[in-house]
């Protein structure tokens, strides 16, 4: 059969680079970068290039399994899975009740809007609480902010990088990562046009990371971004730098301007290992710069004080000015606004719901994966007796990994929707296959909410799905139809399916595309936008040249229409900071960063992305190692108070001195399939984190993996480790 080149894009991050997909007798061959996409031009990075060797890969799960009684796993059919499946969840449900039963949502379900509604939609038919996902290893923290800010987490400013004089970026590393709660275009490209236009970007990070590198670097200790920020709104305040009319327009702005009076340059340099005077060059360069616009990614979001950190960096684009207007901090406007439903639905909720574990509160409908285990091994009425984890790996990348991952074992029933058989789905009764990106239809929905240039992308799928492989929405349909549940967070949504009437991901995307601002009307506006005219413009469709401004009354929904800037739990976190202390038995600080070839914890089977199976190292300053007597290429032993691995040390003066750097989502150890991440093991970041009750950032519940305390020693000697070894030394139970 003669080769076909589909055009489609990416989706293993948020830049979804345009890509050729080149198909031969039902098998994907060759992928490569779409030089005519008119967003990535021609851009793909290694691991989209490498997910030909994800979607081939002869370890991959392509046929429903189930396990034996002697722990092996056993081919079975679709109907003989989805049978016993409902079944025993029926069980479950009837001894246990509703709210026994959990699910787990894993990173890559952000590119699959099918996937995020309905399995979000069977919990919420459920009603349960036990709504967990890696937003509280990552995002949210960024969400509690806005909620405080505008009233809603579905709320989040992003950089207008095309039209900006100065970029603040705390804790992102955009070259690496193509852009994180930013997107709209080639992000390398469109920083290098900042200076070109004579305008500035800075990085604040504990590395000179490659972004910093290309850039100015303002380095910060790990876990010291709220001292910097404070340090900054002091000086903006102090100096009368702050833009007056902006301010006016805020609530609570004279609370805030009181609140940060003591941080002081003096009092913060210490607390973020920035000196005082490049605070104040700083906040002084902010202030007075023509248009600016400050973001924190990843690095700011998980840190001790990550709500207020998150808050802060808003807070600073607010005082200057720099809020809603072209050149700084704006809000989207998607064509398909699925954040907006959601918040009519009252999908958008903090606090509603409250932890059985620990009393913390819901964000967004999701609990905080930092205490499963806890709700797992904890007896009483709501404990988690059924998981269903969906393109996730919680027994790798939640905080005290390891107690997690001896939590699954426990459970009456596990079903994991995966490519592969990971270290958690292990642990499971079923593990279901599940359709690659490249088999599925999708729109770029979710990145809608951040793009800068907006752009709507509708794909089909490239490729028919391998062996028996299915999309993860249908088998949560079939599932929710063998036991009575119609999938859906909208009341109105099941009330319709216990008639009988279904609704499709396409249908109910289709709909909301044709009745927004740009859509057709059903035929009314012949120019408009639906499914089928963006299915026959493979490449998408640029939507405007920048982001809508002077949209803030729009996009604030507190009752008064204004930013709130005196929230009281942000002004209590003012002062639980003041009480911090260095650990003296762990005087380190360790953080993460991210790797090119790497994401998360699912492509590391790919010789391609993995050729040597060699293990990240830990990356340290030279005089941090000449002082405990460490060789560069030696094992040395990283201990916490909750765990302890073994990782092989990287000498590097782009750390700063007293941090150490380890990349997350390593140490594989699942028993069958995924071979060469086993066998490459690695040291497993999150056995360092501490889970539980009082070990979670208190008003987003985040794992706290900013800015661990750690000790670093020599593990010359040690016999016990292996590939991916780790200790436990306490933690959660």
């Amino acid at each position: 059969m003669t080769p076909t080149d589909r055009l489609t894009y990416c989706r293993i991050c948020e830049a979804l680079c345009g890509i050729k997909v080149t198909v031969e007798d039902g098998v994907v061959t060759r992928i490569r970068p779409d030089d005519e996409h008119p967003v990535t031009a021609g851009f793909a990075c290694p691991k989209g290039i490498a997910m030909t060797q994800v979607q081939n890969d002869p370890e991959r799960v392509v046929h429903p399994l189930r396990r034996t009684a002697d722990d092996t796993f056993e081919q079975v059919s679709w109907d003989a899975a989805i049978a016993e499946i409902g079944d025993r969840l029926s069980a479950v449900r009837a001894e246990h009740g509703d709210r026994s039963v959990g699910v787990y949502i894993g990173n890559p379900n952000a590119f699959s809007g099918a996937s995020l509604a309905w399995i979000k939609g069977f919990a919420d038919a459920l009603d349960t609480p036990h709504v967990y996902s890696s937003g509280s290893q990552d995002t949210n923290s960024r969400f509690v902010a806005s909620h405080f800010l505008y009233g809603t987490g579905y709320r989040v400013p992003i950089p207008d990088i095309p039209r900006t004089d100065l970029l603040l970026m705390l804790g992102a590393n955009p070259l690496v990562s193509h852009g994180s709660l930013v997107a709209g275009g080639l992000i390398r490209d469109d920083l290098k046009d900042v200076v070109a236009r004579g305008g500035r970007v800075i990085v604040v990070d504990p590395r000179r990371t490659e972004t910093a590198a290309r850039y100015e670097h303002v380095a910060v200790r790990p876990d010291g971004d709220a001292w910097l920020l404070l340090g900054m709104l002091n000086v903006i305040f102090d100096e009368q730098l702050e833009d007056a009319d902006a301010v006016a327009t805020a609530r609570g702005a004279e609370a805030l301007r009181a609140a940060v009076a003591p941080f002081a340059p003096e009092l913060c340099a210490e607390g973020s290992g920035v000196s005082a005077d490049t605070i104040r060059a700083l906040a002084r360069d902010l202030a007075g710069a023509p248009s600016a616009a400050v973001y924190g990614r990843v690095g700011a979001c998980l840190g001790s004080f990550a709500t207020l950190v998150n808050f802060l960096l808003d807070a600073l684009n607010v005082v200057t000015g720099n809020l809603d207007r072209p050149g700084g901090a704006v809000f989207a406007d998607p064509p398909i606004d699925l954040l907006e439903a959601g918040r009519r639905q009252g999908l958008d909720t903090y606090g509603a719901k409250r932890s059985r574990i620990g009393d913390y509160p819901d964000v967004l409908g999701l609990m905080p994966a930092g205490i499963m285990a806890d709700e797992i091994r904890t007896p009483g009425q709501g404990q988690l007796r059924a998981l269903f984890v969906q393109a996730g790996n919680p027994a790798l990348s939640v905080p005290d990994s390891r107690a997690l991952d001896a939590a699954l074992g426990e459970l009456d029933l596990m079903v994991a929707m995966d490519l592969y058989r990971n270290e958690s789905n292990s642990k499971a009764d079923f593990i279901l296959p599940a359709t690659t990106f490249l088999e599925r239809e999708d729109a770029n929905l979710f990145v809608l909410q951040y793009q800068y240039r907006p752009y709507l992308q509708w794909t089909e799928a490239a490729v028919a799905p391998r062996g028996e492989a299915r999309e993860e929405w249908t088998v949560i349909r079939d599932i929710c139809a063998r036991v009575g549940l119609v999938p859906s967070s909208a009341p109105q949504v099941r009330r319709l399916g216990r008639l009988g009437r279904r609704v499709t991901p396409a249908f109910m995307f289709d709909v909301m595309l044709r009745t927004g601002d740009h859509g057709d009307r059903f035929g009314l506006r012949r120019k408009g936008l639906n499914r089928k005219k963006l299915l026959e413009q493979p490449r998408g469709v640029q939507l405007a040249p920048h982001v809508p401004t002077g949209v803030l009354g729009k996009k604030v929904v507190h009752e008064d229409g204004r930013v709130y800037l005196g929230a009281p739990e942000i002004l209590a976190e003012m002062t639980r900071l003041g009480t911090q202390r260095d650990d003296p038995e762990f005087p380190m600080r360790l953080f993460g960063r991210r790797e090119l070839r790497s994401i998360n914890s699912w492509m590391h089977n790919s010789p391609k992305l993995n050729p040597k199976k060699l293990p990240p190292g830990l990356l340290m300053h030279p005089h941090d190692a000449e002082q405990l007597g460490l060789a560069a290429g030696a094992d040395v032993r990283i201990t916490s108070r909750t765990g302890s691995v073994v990782a092989p040390l990287a000498l590097a003066d782009e750390v700063m001195p007293g941090a150490v750097c380890l990349p997350h989502a390593w140490g594989h150890s699942g028993s069958g399939g995924w071979t060469r991440a086993n066998e490459t093991g690695g040291a497993n970041y999150n056995v360092l984190a501490a889970a539980g009750p009082g070990s979670l950032e208190p008003l987003a519940a985040m794992s706290v993996l900013n800015g661990v305390r750690v000790r670093v020693s020599a593990a010359s000697g040690d016999t016990t480790r292996a590939a991916g070894e780790a200790v436990a030394v306490g933690g959660s139970s």
